[in-house]
């Protein structure tokens, strides 16, 4: 036996997702179904769920950006500019509310 389940989503999102779903060779039953399989396998939902946060510190970097700041990190290392791990954290939690 079959179960219906009925939801109700925005015409633009049905629209959008109708189409991802056809891109990638499926139809939204399907992704649906195949969302809720994962959803059993995995116990509980099949990718991260978390809060956006509204600043963050973090911004996307290149590698030579990253190889970059590195180099300057070793820098300020040879020459004593450093901070105590401990601070920084505090820090960063008072300043981004983590």
């Amino acid at each position: 036996m079959a179960s219906t389940i009925q939801i109700r989503v925005d015409d633009e999102l049905k629209r959008k997702s109708d189409s991802l779903f056809k891109d990638l060779g499926t139809d939204t039953t399907t992704a649906i179904r195949m969302f809720l399989t994962q959803a059993v396998a995995y116990n509980g939902f099949p990718f991260e769920i978390k809060r956006v946060a509204e600043c963050t510190p973090y911004e996307p970097m290149t590698e030579e950006q990253m190889l970059q700041k590195l180099e300057q990190s070793r820098k300020h290392a040879a020459e004593g500019k450093v901070k105590d791990a401990d601070n920084v954290v505090k820090d960063i939690r008072e300043r981004y509310g983590l």
